[in-house]
């Protein structure tokens, strides 16, 4: 479900009330924690936290570097955390070790974490993961990644 809205607000509205709530306070989450540097925008059809091409003007496709995404999918909501798919240094294993002392289930793609509640979702392991990705560290990672 790709939205054609241009603002983060209008995202927000067109979802229904139980979705917006969830997405409202993921974002919030996301936006405490965010390291100095990223911008919050729309792009792909979602909500973003990038790298502004300001700072980092040579990507793969021309596009900021995403750090991460929220989403509302067809069966899911979804956060997408590229810090732990890129290769940061130990975000993705204190990630996947922070679901298992909480004894939740990580339903997780690369960088896609999907969940239907709010109590599906660790917040807190959401939030270490947003803030132990300095912008520097995420330059330098996504460039390894791609092997430039």
């Amino acid at each position: 479900m790709r939205s054609t809205s241009t603002t983060v607000e209008d995202y927000l509205a067109e979802l229904a009330p139980t979705r917006r709530e969830a997405l409202e306070r993921v974002r919030a989450i996301i936006l405490e924690n965010l390291p100095e540097g990223y911008e919050e925008s729309m792009n792909w059809g979602m909500i973003v936290y990038e790298v502004p091409l300001a700072i980092q003007p040579k990507t793969y496709n021309g596009q900021p570097l995403m750090l991460a995404a929220l989403a509302s999918q067809k069966n899911h909501m979804a956060v997408y955390l590229c810090g732990l798919y890129c290769g940061v240094p130990g975000v993705k294993e204190s990630f996947e070790r922070r679901y298992r002392e909480n004894e939740l289930k990580l339903d997780m793609g690369a960088a896609c974490v999907r969940f239907k509640s709010l109590d599906k979702l660790d917040l807190d392991a959401v939030a270490e993961a947003i803030r132990s990705v300095p912008v520097t560290d995420f330059v330098k990672a996504s460039a390894r990644k791609r092997g430039t």
